[in-house]
Order: structure tokens, then C-alpha cells, then sequence
């Protein structure tokens, strides 16, 4: 869950639970697919209730973007009495709907995809009631920071969609440091590690980072001898954050083994671990 529906009515942003996780005046809840190789294998779309469809896009690109059309391919449900569900960001020719067609909770609409204004692999699912935003995790926007919510989601999908304030997105040992283009780590441009690589370097792509929270970064060669470490305090709240540490090649090559890489996110000076994490990569001779 990457972006939720911004409740702050000024020029500020904060979710239902008072948290950071959505930008100035989102509409929608941001489900994101972090797995590159999920995504290019295909990842459904369905209706989340029974409806008459009112409205398709298709036909535009990953990456495409035309004003007036930010929510690239799309497909709109009528529910009745006024509810309406939308659907982003989908996929180029994924779309097998029409306007008027009838689908049921389950339907498949499309795929996940990069279409219109979006930076990273993600559905964008808003919700409506007589045109107006409703927030499917506090439909009647009356909780206070995610108390007494009243919540949309059957229940057997609220455990899924159990809110989580920071955690990881993708991390790895590679040969250099990464490259974070617009909000996504490009993995496909990303040197391999291996004993001729110039650097040994663990990295981290995180997400709901605060002002205030501490970072620890650790990686650990095969006998166990920390080749690089870092601790450093966040100065600034981000959506999404990259953080490496690394170790350029010492003469010859790297040695044979387990390269270890862990990574901790301490929340403020309760010194709350609120993520952890740990990445392994064996290094073989060929």
C-alpha cells in the first residue's frame, strides 16, 4: 500500500491514520507491485464489487502521458445508488471490457500497468459516492488517526490491507551503487556482483521514512568482517528513499562466499525498530 487518500483539506498531506503516506489532494489508494518480475508476467485487476461498467480507456502507453488523461488506461464501475469505483494505470491492451458490459466482485478488468501520471507499477483504486472522494479505509471520514474507522473491505481483506507506515520496497547486493530514476530503482541497468565487480555495495529502497528516524546499514563478507557500515539519522519525512553502503574491490578479486547485508529503521529517539531487514548474495568461482 503505497499512497493512501489525503484527508488534510489544505495544502498539507495526511492519510487515515495521520501518517505521510499520500501526496497534496490524492484521491485514491496506490497499490503498488514492487516485484519487477510479478509485473512483467502480469498482475490482474478485478472489480471490487458487482456493477455496469461505465466508461473505458485503453491504448496508451507505460510511461505516456496526456493532459487531461493522467489516469492513463482506466476502466469505471457503477455500482448504483451513486457509489463508483475507477481503476489506473493500467496496462496497454489489457482492457477486454466495454462500456455497459455487467461484471461481479471478481471480474477481471485488466492488468497492473505504467500508463498515464504514475512513476512506479501500481493500481490506482478510487472510490466515489454522488462524485465525491470516499476513503475505503474511513468511509465517513470521522476517525480520528485511524481509530474507529469504518472500514469499506470485506474482512477478509483487511488483514491484507493492514496499514503499515514504513517498510521495504526492494534491496540487493550489486557491483556499484544503484540508480533511482523518478521513484523507482532501475534494476535493469544494474551492474551484478560478481569477483570482478568494482564494488561490493548493499542497498536498500525503502518507503515512509521520517524526520527523526535512525537508519543502520551492515555488509558483511564471507568471514564475517564488516566491509562497510553506516548509521545516520533522517533529516527530512520521504515517500521512498534509496540508502546504500559499499566497498570498493581490494586487489584481485572478491572472495568466495556469503555476502550479507542488513539493514535496521529505528523510529525516533524511542529507538522503535519499525523495519528490519536482511539480504543475502553467494558469491561462487567459475
Amino acid at each position: 500500500m503505497q499512497n493512501y487518500v489525503d484527508r488534510d483539506a489544505g495544502p498539507g498531506a495526511r492519510d487515515y491514520r495521520c501518517g505521510f503516506l499520500t501526496y497534496d489532494g490524492h484521491k485514491g489508494t496506490d497499490i503498488r507491485v514492487s516485484d519487477r518480475a510479478r509485473y512483467k508476467d502480469g498482475v490482474a485487476v478485478v472489480a471490487a464489487a458487482p456493477g455496469r461498467v461505465r466508461a473505458v480507456r485503453d491504448g496508451m502507453a507505460d510511461g505516456e502521458r496526456v493532459a487531461g488523461r493522467e489516469a492513463g488506461n482506466s476502466v469505471v464501475i457503477e455500482h448504483g445508488d451513486g457509489w463508483e469505483t475507477q481503476y489506473a494505470h493500467l496496462r496497454r491492451g489489457s482492457v477486454a471490457l466495454h462500456a455497459g458490459d455487467r461484471v461481479e466482485a471478481g471480474t477481471r478488468l485488466g492488468l497492473v500497468g505504467l500508463s498515464g501520471q504514475t512513476e512506479f507499477a501500481h493500481l490506482h483504486f478510487e472510490v466515489r459516492h454522488n462524485g465525491r472522494t470516499v476513503d475505503p479505509f474511513d468511509a465517513e471520514s470521522r476517525a480520528d488517526c485511524g481509530a474507529a474507522a469504518q472500514s469499506l473491505w470485506e474482512a477478509r481483506a483487511r488483514s491484507l490491507l493492514k496499514y503499515v507506515a514504513s517498510g521495504v520496497l526492494s534491496a540487493g547486493v550489486a557491483g556499484r551503487p544503484p540508480v533511482l530514476t523518478q521513484r523507482d530503482v532501475d534494476t535493469d541497468r544494474m551492474s551484478a556482483f560478481d569477483a570482478a565487480a568494482g564494488a561490493a555495495v548493499f542497498w536498500v529502497h525503502v518507503y515512509g521514512t521520517q524526520a527523526g528516524d535512525v537508519e543502520e546499514l551492515r555488509l558483511i563478507g564471507p568471514s564475517g568482517d564488516v566491509l562497510a557500515q553506516r548509521r545516520a539519522r533522517v533529516e527530512r519525512t520521504q515517500a521512498q528513499r534509496l540508502v546504500y553502503v559499499g566497498k570498493r574491490r581490494p586487489a584481485g578479486q572478491w572472495p568466495t562466499g556469503d555476502y550479507r547485508g542488513e539493514y535496521v529503521l529505528y523510529r525516533g529517539d524511542r529507538s522503535e525498530r519499525v523495519v528490519e531487514l536482511e539480504r543475502a548474495a553467494r558469491l561462487e568461482r567459475r
